[in-house]
């Protein structure tokens, strides 16, 4: 009997320490960092491109394995992956490249809308992205500042029929200034730029073609046929 009493004393006194916060951690706390979508990227109507009156849907992105999580993956010499310890994307990171990639294309104003892929709304043109890369490269074993790599494998198509329009590879990189993670944060966000750059202009040529197509073979006259009297 006095060994049970004295189990559930020591039971309630935890309880009450944690309750208290008696128990706590001295593990400083995990860090979210996000990222900005680029400014408006060259081609786009700022510098005079005409408006296509069409619109784009971006469809849930794709990620190779190991990608699909939010931690802030790296990329060791010896081929090992890894990541920081209490820092993470605000999102998985299939998430939070779709909102990038809508966020830009969208400020581009190349097309007449822009949706994401919960859109309830029909559009002419898919683009579906595979994130082959988003991680921190160690070149060595030293502590040396990491380059960011980031490359994006892309599909143009048109919505009805499936039809693909153009595939396509929007790649950036970029070495951060020093070996801290706020540092290698901001080289993320500079190589993702350039990455989402590219991928609006060649999303971009791929879709004017073919609205260009369209409206040639539409305006084409209809050939005419004569029927011989008798």
């Amino acid at each position: 009997m006095r060994h049970t009493h004295l189990t559930l004393l020591v039971g309630v006194l935890l309880a009450l320490a944690g309750c208290s916060g008696l128990l706590h951690s001295n593990a400083p706390p995990e860090q979210t960092y996000y990222l900005r979508a680029p400014a408006v990227p060259a081609g786009s109507v700022a510098t005079g491109a005409a408006v296509l009156p069409v619109s784009l849907r971006v469809a849930h992105p794709l990620a190779d394995p190991g990608l699909d999580t939010s931690h802030i993956m790296l990329l060791q010499s010896d081929h090992r992956m890894s990541y920081y310890t209490g820092a993470r994307w605000p999102a998985p990171l299939p998430d939070l490249i779709a909102s990038l990639t809508v966020q830009t294309l969208r400020a581009s104003g190349n097309w007449a809308s822009v949706e994401d892929s919960a859109s309830p709304f029909p559009s002419d043109y898919l683009l579906q992205i595979t994130v082959r890369r988003f991680d921190a490269e160690y070149a060595s074993t030293a502590a040396a500042a990491p380059t960011v790599q980031v490359v994006f494998d892309c599909i143009v198509g048109r919505r009805e029929g499936r039809e693909v329009l153009a595939t396509f590879v929007a790649a950036g990189s970029a070495a951060a200034t020093a070996n801290r993670q706020g540092e290698v944060v901001s080289a993320f966000e500079q190589a993702g730029a350039t990455a989402l750059a590219a991928l609006t202009q060649q999303a971009l040529e791929a879709t004017r073609a073919d609205a260009a197509r369209a409206t040639q073979k539409a305006a084409a006259p209809a050939p005419s046929s004569s029927r011989q009297s008798q």
